[in-house]
């Protein structure tokens, strides 16, 4: 089995369920013009297209067949998280997304989908998490920002949910935002070459220095694009903290219990970060259908001078393990 555990999708049935007035979020708006569809959240500015990549099946489908892959484990789409969201309406619109998941998911065997939870707010964010695991759903994906473009993953007030992510023995994909903060990213293309890596870097940083992954230790936490910098950094981390003695937990520990995606394009990064980290903590991911990702994943994989098992647990068998996927191709 081939699997490509980084993925994006949006239901167009759950499109069409808020453009025909059948679904209503009073600070959620549907911009909708011909085959255009975008969404804005509590007056702030639209998001960028939904483009049909990420709504039809069919289109991923045929992609998936032409790369061998056999199941993709797909998330929503950061921009349509509603983080931005008053509390109450998040939760209701994060189960409004892993509704339309759950409901698609007959229809499309092939994908594996992961929920949404109103990160915005712990204590809802840790019982919608048990309804989207309860529902069928293989885990959820979350943002590194919890208010959209502001926040810290390790504010206490996400307790909460970690704590039930641990207890549940969750997947928690944690994916960049597109808004970095950093105004010298806004030429060159820099938010998606540079920030999002940035991003994870600096949110995951966090979580190793406050401890999170070894006081939550059941949940198990997958990062986007390797890592970021973490691989590469670890040394200078581990410094940090013996600098600081008694002050900051060991994020080589913490790092040791994270598994990452293999988007990185260049095989000898790839390596690096099967040596910091072990094969068996690596899977082949794509970040489709966007421009900026790795749209012939399993070539890195297969350049990364890796043994033939290491290679086959990257491009598939950590994944169906992990998501405890069904063996056989469903393409």
């Amino acid at each position: 089995m081939i699997v490509d555990i980084h993925a994006h999708y949006v239901p167009q049935k759950m499109l069409d369920a808020l453009a025909s007035g059948a679904a209503g979020f009073a600070n959620v708006e549907l911009l909708h013009e011909g085959d255009t569809f975008k969404l804005a959240f509590a007056g702030r500015p639209a998001t960028r297209p939904i483009n049909p990549k990420l709504r039809e099946t069919e289109l991923r489908q045929a992609w998936m067949s032409e790369n061998g892959i056999d199941v993709q484990v797909c998330g929503g789409w950061l921009d349509s998280f509603g983080y931005e969201l008053p509390a109450d309406e998040g939760a209701a619109w994060s189960r409004f997304l892993n509704e339309h998941l759950v409901q698609a998911a007959p229809d499309a065997p092939f994908l594996a989908p992961l929920g949404s939870v109103p990160l915005q707010d712990g204590e809802l964010a840790a019982a919608v998490l048990d309804e989207a695991l309860d529902a069928g759903l293989k885990g959820v994906m979350i943002g590194t920002q919890p208010h959209g473009d502001s926040g810290v993953l390790d504010d206490p007030t996400l307790d909460a949910f970690w704590e039930r992510a641990s207890v549940r023995g969750a997947i928690v994909y944690i994916h960049p935002m597109f808004g970095c903060g950093d105004p010298r990213l806004a030429d060159f293309g820099m938010i998606n070459a540079v920030g999002r890596g940035l991003d994870t870097t600096t949110a995951v940083a966090r979580l190793l220095f406050s401890g999170h992954f070894l006081k939550y230790p059941d949940m198990r936490v997958i990062l986007s694009h390797g890592g970021g910098a973490l691989p590469f950094l670890l040394g200078r981390l581990q410094h940090n903290a013996e600098i600081h003695p008694g002050q900051y937990a060991d994020p080589g520990e913490g790092l040791k219990r994270l598994y990452f995606d293999s988007v990185l394009f260049d095989p000898q990064a790839l390596s690096f970060l099967v040596a910091q980290v072990g094969a068996r903590r690596v899977m082949m991911g794509s970040d489709y259908p966007f421009p900026i990702g790795d749209l012939c994943p399993c070539r890195v994989v297969e350049q990364a001078s890796l043994t033939k098992v290491d290679t086959q647990d990257i491009l598939g068998d950590n994944a169906a393990e992990l998501f405890e996927l069904e063996t056989g191709s469903t393409c």
